[in-house]
C-alpha cells in the first residue's frame, strides 16, 4: 500500500477552489493525483475550521496549515482529552535535564484528567516524526556546534585590477536551536579556519561544549572512525576556549546532517539572494552575508512555530560557556 502523501498548501487551495466550483471529490482527486478519501478528509477539515474558497488575505500558508492541522499527526475529532502544545514540548526537550517524564508530569499537573504517560509518549513521538530528519535529532542546549565550508564560493572583484577572486563560505549551526552563522573567508587554510571559529564564538557570545567539524585538513590531520588526529593548531585553539573537538565520523552522514542542512540553506538563502550583487572587498561581502544570516535566524521554523534566534535566546544562550575576558 503506498505511503500517505502529504499535500502542499497550494494543492489544498486548489482543492478548495475546485470544491467551490462544484467539482466532485473523485474528480478533484484525479486532477491532483490523490485519493478521493484524502480529498474528503481535507475538505472535512476545512469545513470544521470554517474555511472556504476564496480565502481571506489574512490566511497565509502557515495560518492555513495551523487551522487545518493544529493537532498534527492525528485525525480530527479522535481525541477527547486536553491536547499539549507539541511544538512547545519539542522546544522544551532541548533544555538540559528535560525528558518526557518531566514534561508529562507538568502536563498532568495542568490537566489531571489528561493522557497517561504511555499515550503521551506515543503522541509526542507521532508529532516528532512529522519534523524533518534534522529537526528530529536531539541535541542538548549548549552541547554542539556543527561547522563546515559550503563548497560553493562567492566572487569578489579587486577594485584596482578588476581581477575576480573566489572566497569560501564558512557555515556553523548550533545543535539545539539551529542558530546559523556564516561568513566568507579567502581560503579554507588553517588561519582562516581558526579565525572563522573565533568570530563564530563572538557571534554566539559564548562557547558550546563541542565543535563538530567535517574531516577537512585544517581540522583533522588524520581521519579515523575511532581516533581521529586533530590538527595541532586547531587543538590549541580548542584548549584556549575550553571546547572539545569531535570530528564527524567518516561515512556517517547523520553526524553532520545539521550543518549540511545549514550549508544548503546558506547556498540558497544567502548565495541565491546575493547572486546579482558585486562585491569589491571581503568586508563588504561579509556585511551582506551578516544581513542574510539575521534574516535566516529571524525566519520562523514552520513545525516548531518559533525562530532560530528566539529559540537560541530561550534555551541555548545561557547554556553556553562564557568567552574569555580578553576575547
Amino acid at each position: 500500500m503506498p505511503a500517505r502523501r502529504e499535500l502542499t498548501m497550494r494543492q489544498i487551495k486548489q482543492m478548495l477552489r475546485l470544491a467551490r466550483d462544484g467539482v466532485s471529490a473523485r474528480e478533484i482527486g484525479r486532477t491532483l493525483g490523490i485519493a478521493r478519501s484524502t480529498v474528503q478528509d481535507n475538505l472535512g477539515r476545512a469545513s470544521a475550521a470554517g474555511l472556504a474558497w476564496p480565502l481571506g488575505p489574512e490566511v497565509s500558508d502557515a495560518v492555513l496549515e495551523q487551522r487545518l492541522f493544529a493537532r498534527a499527526g492525528v485525525k480530527q475529532g479522535m481525541r477527547r482529552l486536553a491536547e499539549p502544545d507539541w511544538p512547545s514540548l519539542v522546544r522544551e526537550m532541548r533544555r538540559p535535564g528535560v525528558n518526557l517524564t518531566v514534561l508529562w508530569e507538568e502536563y498532568r499537573e495542568a490537566h489531571p484528567d489528561g493522557y497517561g504517560y504511555s499515550r503521551f509518549c506515543d503522541l509526542y513521538r507521532e508529532f516528532e516524526r512529522r519534523l524533518t530528519p534534522v529537526m528530529r535529532q536531539h541535541h542538548g542546549a549548549g552541547d554542539k556546534v556543527f561547522v563546515d565550508y559550503s563548497g560553493k564560493r562567492v566572487a569578489i572583484v579587486d577594485p584596482a585590477t578588476g581581477v575576480v577572486r573566489q572566497a569560501e563560505i564558512f557555515v556553523a549551526v548550533l545543535g539545539a536551536s539551529s542558530l546559523t552563522y556564516a561568513e566568507a573567508t579567502w581560503t579554507q587554510t588553517l588561519p582562516d579556519w581558526i579565525g572563522a571559529h573565533i568570530r563564530l564564538f563572538r557571534f554566539l557570545g559564548g562557547v558550546p561544549r563541542l565543535v563538530v567539524p567535517d574531516n577537512l585538513k585544517s581540522a583533522v590531520h588524520k581521519a579515523s572512525f575511532y581516533d581521529p588526529e586533530i590538527n595541532r593548531s586547531y587543538g590549541m585553539m580548542a584548549d584556549h576556549y575550553g571546547v572539545g573537538i569531535l570530528p564527524a565520523r567518516p561515512r556517517k552522514p547523520r553526524d553532520k546532517a545539521k550543518v549540511e542542512a545549514g550549508v544548503r540553506l546558506a547556498q540558497t538563502y544567502i548565495l541565491g539572494r546575493l547572486r546579482r550583487q558585486t562585491f569589491f572587498s571581503l568586508a563588504e561581502c561579509n556585511a551582506a552575508i551578516a544581513t542574510m544570516v539575521e534574516r535566516i535566524n529571524a525566519h520562523p521554523m514552520r513545525r516548531l512555530g518559533t525562530t532560530r534566534r528566539a529559540l537560541f535566546e530561550a534555551i541555548e544562550r545561557a547554556a553556553l560557556l562564557p568567552l574569555l575576558e580578553e576575547d
